[in-house]
């Protein structure tokens, strides 16, 4: 059994990762009502407008919109969002596990694969590997998440249009997690350009809208669809920041309750140690005290 100075060490250290713990979860769950608030209030404007996107490029004639051309798949590009910082459980082994599983798929089909890191995590496991790209987006994207403004990703949207409308890419695809609640995030693997046409609920395709265009087509397209994909991609930062901290919270919860257990624990091996240690001493007075007897 471990001597009473060193169970007395532990049971500081103990006492003050969970006093940690705790604070940090208190700080995430602040964080978290925040973000939600966000994502809820966007995400009814997003899914209206992406649908609207989604009908519009239907509509339209081979060739009348870029943003919709289905070119032959030979370099596809991965936008993968994921944290900056660590201690929020599996948040970021969900993203790494989705993007290496896909990208291991597209390269059993002959294309050509590269991951847009928005998120350090997600940075430092791809950053020597052959697939990570950062130009023309600066050295390190991911520091849009320390200032997430629509401004920010409105300009990073722009240069993914331009990297898809010149055919540097044929493919963009989107990979976060999607907040469902405190404990739980939903990993999702979302295609962002070519626009895909509307689905219905059994999966088929939709048929086409017929829509009367004011002052006119060309200035509706030009203006709705660019608004729409940067909604998109804002409302899916949104979803993973919201998602990381209640992520995070969770995970600090865990984390306080695992250390109030072995706070616990390791007091009542403390009181056992001592106990046993009086007891010893206890019976070699009495010892003692019998052989002067004696």
């Amino acid at each position: 059994m471990a001597n009473l100075k060193e169970i007395r060490s532990r049971i500081t250290s103990v006492n003050s990762t969970m006093q940690i713990t705790a604070a940090m979860k208190m700080v995430s769950a602040a964080k978290l009502k925040r973000a939600q608030d966000k994502v809820i209030q966007m995400r009814p404007y997003a899914g209206k407008l992406q649908m609207i996107m989604q009908n519009v490029s239907s509509a339209m004639d081979a060739g009348e919109e870029v943003y919709s051309a289905q070119r032959e798949v030979k370099k596809v590009l991965y936008v993968v969002i994921s944290s900056n910082r660590g201690l929020c459980g599996g948040f970021n082994n969900q993203v790494i596990k989705q993007t290496n599983v896909s990208v291991e798929e597209h390269r059993q089909r002959g294309e050509q694969v590269h991951v847009l890191p928005l998120g350090k995590k997600i940075f430092d496991k791809f950053k020597k590997s052959d697939v990570l790209v950062t130009e023309p987006f600066g050295k390190f994207p991911f520091e849009i998440q320390n200032d997430l403004t629509f401004e920010a990703v409105a300009a990073l949207t722009e240069q993914l249009m331009e990297l898809f409308r010149n055919g540097t890419y044929d493919k963009i695809m989107v990979v976060y997690n999607s907040f469902k609640n405190a404990a739980m995030q939903v990993c999702m693997n979302e295609q962002f350009l070519p626009i895909v046409p509307p689905v219905q609920e059994d999966g088929a395709e939709m048929g086409s809208i017929d829509y009367i265009f004011e002052p006119n087509k060309e200035e509706i397209i030009s203006t709705l669809i660019p608004q729409s994909l940067k909604t998109q991609l804002f409302k899916a930062l949104l979803d993973s920041t919201a998602a990381e901290h209640g992520a995070r919270m969770t995970a600090m919860h865990k984390a306080t309750d695992n250390a109030s257990e072995l706070s616990k624990s390791l007091k009542l091996t403390y009181n056992k140690a001592r106990q046993a240690a009086i007891t010893a001493e206890i019976l070699e007075i009495v010892g003692g005290a019998e052989a002067l007897n004696n």
